[in-house]
């Protein structure tokens, strides 16, 4: 007898499994890739330069290129006087600046194809030639190399003159972004979201003090302090230290006999059209004349009285004074407007970046120019006391220009690669 078992076995035939269609079957998961890291094998995508399709964020080129074209147009208006009275050409600063200018947007756009997470390689050596220029303006000071103006030292001149401020500002960006993407999970620790960054700080701000040039320690601080704090650090470290910190300054400013000039400033800014005998507000005072004579809607463009020699040297951290003159209360809000938007929309690029490393890149650039231009209207009308600030994308200084463009193709580049919709 066969057993049933047999039976099935001989007499049945055997229904193979189901499978499911290729394109139906469930895929497995790949293994998750950390920021910046490319899987091995891959093309690294490349961009058209002048290509919009390519990803670049409209909004906030356009943003850039008015402001700039608005900067151009008030540098001219605000330097002509001066210029032809002290290098007999009405067009000295306005060619200069406009050269800078152009090729400036040159190297934004080349730079907007660069893919930033390169700058994970070149945060420190950024931050060793800042270093390596300010010492250069410290041993040097005095020299053709590192000369002297105005009783200060803050410039290098190698055939072009430029602030190493200006490099120290973007170095103090790309090393802070480095390193909270790199330690995300311990910025709450004092040892490693605190001493680092402080450590940094705290070398760039003695390098910059002895300059003297108070306003760009407290720019470089500024950027650092903000980075630290939207990449997780613990504030209670901002509360303990940034008090002793401001009773040390104040210390060393009030006693130490060497930064009398910004005693003055304070003295100059609690009462300009009364200041005690020793202490100089002129320019303070033209500036506020320059507002107050403006109005609602200026006396025109070209027609400000002020930049005749009265404001001193009107094409450089009192720019926005003649914008005011010559345009009003309604065209300063406009160019107030213009880079409110631009700081919103460089935020909202940051925010929505693809990585920590990205979105921190992204927000120090944009937080420079809003520190940048925030300060520079604060002194032009008073409400803090007189300091070297100049104007993003206004002020003259060709270098200058041509470092911030730069770093806006950084943030272009951001742009580039972040989670929004492109137009």
């Amino acid at each position: 007898m066969t057993s049933s078992a047999g039976r099935t076995s001989r007499g049945l035939r055997r229904v193979p499994k189901y499978e499911p269609p290729a394109d139906e079957r469930p895929q497995p998961k790949r293994p998750k890739e950390s920021p910046g890291e490319q899987r091995k094998g891959r093309r690294q995508t490349k961009y058209k330069l002048f290509s919009l399709g390519a990803g670049i964020d409209v909004p906030l080129f356009v943003f850039i290129l008015v402001l700039l074209a608005i900067g151009l147009v008030m540098l001219f208006s605000a330097s002509y006087a001066y210029c032809y009275y002290y290098y007999d050409s009405s067009y000295y600063f306005i060619m200069r600046q406009a050269g800078f200018a152009v090729a400036g947007v040159v190297l934004m756009l080349i730079v907007s194809t660069f893919d930033y997470h390169h700058f994970h390689k070149l945060a420190w050596p950024i931050c060793g030639l800042a270093i390596l220029m300010l010492l250069i303006v410290i041993v040097f000071r005095g020299s053709a190399i590192a000369p002297t103006k105005n009783e200060v030292n803050r410039w290098i001149n190698l055939g072009v003159e430029f602030q190493p401020t200006e490099v120290a500002k973007f170095a103090v960006v790309v090393v802070f972004a480095h390193m909270i993407s790199q330690r995300v999970e311990q910025m709450k620790s004092f040892r490693s979201g605190f001493v680092p960054f402080m450590a940094v700080l705290g070398l760039l701000a003695v390098l910059i003090m002895p300059e003297p040039h108070v306003s760009a320690t407290i720019i470089v601080c500024m950027i650092g302090v903000i980075l630290m704090f939207v990449g997780g650090s613990s504030p209670k470290w901002f509360f303990i230290f940034g008090g002793i910190a401001v009773v040390g300054v104040a210390a060393v400013v009030m006693f130490s006999g060497k930064f009398d000039y910004a005693m003055d400033r304070i003295y100059g800014w609690l009462d300009p059209f009364n200041p005690p005998g020793d202490v100089d507000t002129w320019q303070t005072k033209q500036s506020l004349y320059a507002i107050g004579s403006g109005g609602l809607l200026g006396v025109g463009l070209g027609q400000s009285r002020q930049k005749y020699l009265y404001l001193p040297e009107p094409q450089n951290d009192f720019i926005f004074a003649i914008v005011c003159e010559e345009l009003g209360l309604v065209g300063a809000l406009i160019i107030i407007i213009l880079f409110s938007l631009l700081i919103w929309r460089g935020v909202y690029v940051s925010i929505h970046a693809k990585d920590k490393f990205g979105m921190m890149l992204g927000l120090g650039i944009t937080f420079q120019v809003g520190i940048q231009a925030v300060l520079n209207i604060c002194v032009v009308t008073n409400t803090i006391p007189n300091t070297g600030i100049s104007l993003p994308f206004f002020s003259y200084g060709g270098t200058a220009l041509v470092m911030l463009l730069a770093e806006m193709g950084v943030l272009l580049n951001v742009s580039r690669s972040s989670n929004v919709e492109k137009t």
